[in-house]
């Protein structure tokens, strides 16, 4: 016997243990090696029998000729020199097709990771080579079972087929056997049985399991590389819920279990103890562990190859010597021992499963999609290494992105690649943040997909080319689209998940390739926001601050802050304290920059340089970024008048018809007068028409409120919404009154600021004193109010809810709805609108606007917070009602 298991290589000439099991690979190819006669359908049908393979498994060139030529053999002996040329050639030609389409096959289902056995003679070493060939092209297993029966069997048999094949063939098929023993096992199976005719009834068959799969059980704690750096690894067990028993052993109360990407050794202090640590959890069954660059390197190093120890590898050579001084030679044999066996046996990946369904794939450097669940040589390599292209100038390797290919549907968790923080693009999370290099240990929990992370105590590493240091010196690298074309997810702390599809995604892309600011100053995208859910409560009204109220009482929210809402154009203000700073955060030294919420310039670039110095000198002379401690001001406002940016809008959609509709129905009025008048019954058209008449001027007053001449900076007023960050701190952890009141703080010392009318809704009859102000300043003209629950960011049961709702006035609404849209057929229709996918955006566009401007105020890469900004253009891409 042949077979290769643990690692570890076994050869003999035969089976000779009674009761042996053999068991097939969980996928691969399985080649049946014996003469005609010599049992092996026999034994296929037996096992299929026996559950052990399925029919679908089990392909035999006798099928493949039935299928391609309407016979399994062709006896052209006993014939005619012509016929049985003509006969011997047909049978060539189908045997050579049947193969081909055998191969076709076989080649499909190993791409697939299927089990396929193969029920053919194979004697001819060159007959096997092209299946050894496939299985090494797919990643799979191959195994041959070559079955030697005495010839008096086979020529017994022989007789009594439907189609004998004759003595003489069969006894050249027993000699060629016979030959192609002798070097079977030299050919490169993965393993190879040789069973004796006597011995097959004694034999027993099954399959193996695949060892790279696992399942997800009660949850996993997947934990990024380690380098040595033991007590931050203990300090981030601690905080994931790990308790140590009397043994030292850690065991999660819920039964969850750990994962390591590998590295768990070299560069950090104490490289041994998390070695042993990993070494004693996988052995418990507490803990899972897979290959990795530094684990190989090792594990070479202590099997005795030459292996040149550098980059912190030399650390641990030096950990085991001074564990030889201090527990004798005989005990760190012993450890060097065991430590290779673990190292070598690490698989290059791992699958977790749940319900029969692959769920997350953890793979130290990346995986592709064509790897998952497979084992070889090749697939090790990228598992430890990535995708590499070369080396650079300083020679390290140049790592290319293998994860802009993944499409399989598997969550992949990998290391290797130091990042300063968590990276998520394209269901792939890279959680090695550089923990040896004084970065963080970050751990990825699921099903729960939460990321836990402590910071290293110190840089242990001290290395002048850290990889993060490297990182920090390409921060305002240009992204590389290709991540984001065909879709991508962003995992945010607010809302977890969102995924945005690739053909909104395109369209984003060409908006900010043609059309906004710089990317690097591009770092916030304000939200969509909702109006009331469901149908309103009053019958009159289309939106009514009743059922904001309402619904946020449904969701035990029990304070709450409206504010006026401007009939203005939505702006970011990115306003730094000099020009120098600024290059730190955008690359480049600035003022500031002001931009839409579709990221295009507010202004022109003489306003805005005007704008930005005015606001600049003011602040400046209030002290406001020293008196707070801040390099920069970000802020979301509005800014009004609305024709600042609605000029076009404003005249070809509403002023001409505003004008249009007027004229003509104070001509149908005169009609239908002089009609009454002549004593024609129009009595109700006439009525009609005066509530038509008096609908367009309500249309035409309802614009005009919020437009007027702006001369320089005379004119134009900045309302904040929210002060979203100074340099180093956000401020979404403040609840909406601490930014009602900064937001008035900043109109006290500008006047080009404004202050923003708000009341707090605590009660009855704070609530009843809200809607009398809504009412009253809508009938003015204003446009309305938001409505936001007491805190920033507010969750009921874990669930985020609406961080704001929009409540617009009747006269407002003629704007957008038309200005017949009260009539109450038409009401009575538009009540059934549909606000869910609205409601929807709106919270996942917040989630990445808070995600965004953390990664900023971090200093995170460009490419990090572009991320964020350019998938809630994506979701501004997708179709929805426009008047919502």
């Amino acid at each position: 016997m042949y077979t290769q298991e643990g690692g570890e290589s076994v050869v003999t000439d035969q089976i000779q243990e009674a009761g042996r099991t053999i068991r097939f690979p969980h996928a691969g190819i399985v080649l049946l090696v014996g003469p005609s006669g010599s049992g092996k359908t026999t034994l296929l049908r037996k096992l299929a029998d026996e559950g052990v393979l399925l029919e679908t498994e089990v392909i035999s060139s006798d099928q493949f000729r039935m299928l391609i030529g309407d016979t399994e053999f062709i006896d052209w002996r006993n014939r005619p020199k012509q016929e049985a040329d003509v006969l011997y050639r047909d049978y060539q030609m189908i045997s050579e097709r049947a193969f081909a389409a055998m191969e076709t096959i076989l080649d499909m289902r190993c791409r697939l990771g299927k089990l396929t056995v193969v029920d053919a003679t194979h004697l001819y070493p060159e007959d096997r080579k092209g299946y050894i060939d496939l299985a090494g092209r797919s990643h799979v297993p191959i195994m041959a079972l070559a079955l030697d029966v005495p010839e008096e069997v086979l020529l017994q048999r022989d007789e009594g087929r439907d189609f004998p094949r004759g003595r003489q063939r069969v006894k050249q098929q027993l000699q060629s056997f016979k030959r192609t023993l002798r070097g079977i096992k030299d050919e490169g199976f993965d393993s190879c049985y040789i069973v004796k005719d006597s011995q097959l009834a004694r034999l027993g068959f099954g399959r193996r399991e695949n060892p790279l799969m696992a399942d997800v059980g009660n949850g996993i704690d997947i934990i990024g590389d380690i380098h040595g750096c033991y007590r931050e690894m203990i300090e981030l067990l601690a905080r994931l819920g790990y308790v140590p028993d009397e043994t030292g052993i850690y065991r999660h109360p819920d039964g969850r279990k750990l994962v390591s990407v590998g590295d768990v050794m070299s560069r950090g202090p104490e490289s041994l103890a998390a070695m042993r640590f990993w070494m004693r959890h996988v052995e418990s069954g507490l803990a899972h562990m897979v290959d990795s660059n530094h684990g190989w390197k090792i594990a070479r190093y202590l099997e005795g190859r030459n292996v040149t120890l550098a980059h912190g590898d030399e650390l641990l050579a030096e950990e085991l010597a001074r564990y030889a001084q201090e527990a004798g030679e005989a005990a760190a044999e012993q450890l060097r021992g065991e430590l290779k066996r673990f190292l070598l046996d690490a698989p290059s990946h791992l699958v977790f499963c749940r319900n029969g369904v692959r769920q997350v794939v953890v793979a130290h450097a990346g995986i592709r999609d064509n790897f998952i669940g497979k084992q070889s040589k090749r697939i090790q390599d990228f598992c430890r290494y990535g995708d590499t292209d070369g080396v650079d100038e300083k020679g390290k390797p140049v790592r290319k992105d293998w994860y802009v290919d993944h499409e399989s549907g598997e969550l992949i968790v990998w290391g290797h690649d130091p990042r300063p923080q968590p990276t998520v693009v394209r269901n792939t999370v890279n959680i090695d943040q550089g923990v040896v290099f004084g970065g963080q240990l970050t751990a990825y929990r699921y099903p729960e997909k939460q990321f836990v992370s402590v910071q290293a105590a110190r840089d242990y590493a001290r290395d002048p080319d850290s990889p993060l240091l490297a990182w920090e010196k390409k921060r305002f690298a240009p992204p590389n689209i290709r991540k984001f074309t065909e879709g991508y997810s962003v995992l945010t702390d607010v809302y977890g998940e969102v995924a945005v599809r690739g053909q909104f995604v395109k369209a984003a892309i060409d908006t900010v390739s043609h059309f906004t600011i710089p990317i690097e100053e591009l770092v916030y995208i304000p939200p969509t926001m909702s109006p009331p859910p469901g149908v309103s409560s009053e019958d009159a009204y289309l939106e009514h601050p009743r059922d904001a109220f309402a619904f946020y009482r449904s969701q035990g929210v029990t304070t709450m802050v409206a504010e006026k809402k401007h009939m203005g154009s939505r702006a970011v203000l990115l306003i730094f304290k000099d020009e120098n700073i600024a290059a730190d955060y955008v690359g480049r030294p600035t003022l500031g920059t002001i931009y839409t919420r579709t990221g295009r310039a507010f202004f022109n670039p003489d306003m805005e340089k005007q704008v930005l110095h005015r606001l600049h000198a003011d602040l400046h002379q209030a002290r406001y970024f020293e008196r707070h401690r801040t390099d920069l001001l970000l802020l979301d406002a509005e800014i009004v008048p609305w024709n600042l940016k609605a000029r076009e809008l404003i005249a070809s959609q509403y002023a001409h018809v505003a004008e249009t509709a007027i004229l003509d129905r104070t001509k149908l009025m005169e009609k239908l007068r002089q009609a009454e008048a002549a004593g024609r019954k129009v009595g109700d058209w006439v009525r009609e028409m005066e509530g038509k008449l008096a609908n367009a001027r309500v249309f035409q007053r309802a614009f005009q409120h919020y437009c007027w001449d702006v001369d320089g900076l005379e004119g134009i007023r900045i309302a904040p919404f929210h002060a979203l960050a100074h340099s180093g701190e956000t401020f979404f952890e403040q609840p909406h009154v601490w930014h009602m009141e900064h937001n008035r703080e900043l109109a006290s010392l500008s006047l080009l600021f404004m202050e923003t009318d708000y009341r707090v809704i605590t009660d009855e009859a704070s609530e009843a004193e809200a809607i009398r102000w809504w009412e009253e300043m809508t009938e003015e003209g204003h446009e309305g109010i938001v409505v936001k629950p007491e805190h920033f960011i507010t969750r009921n049961q874990n669930r985020v809810l609406q961080p704001a709702i929009k409540v617009r006035g009747r006269p407002y609404l003629h704007i957008i709805y038309g200005m017949d849209y009260l009539e109450p057929d038409n009401l009575k229709r538009l009540k059934m609108r549909k606000t869910g996918k609205k409601e929807r955006h709106a919270i996942m566009e917040f989630a990445l606007s808070v995600e965004g401007v953390e990664r900023f105020i971090r200093k995170e890469p460009v490419e990090r917070v572009h991320e964020c900004v350019l998938a809630t253009l994506a979701l501004e891409s997708e179709p929805v009602d426009p008047r919502l």
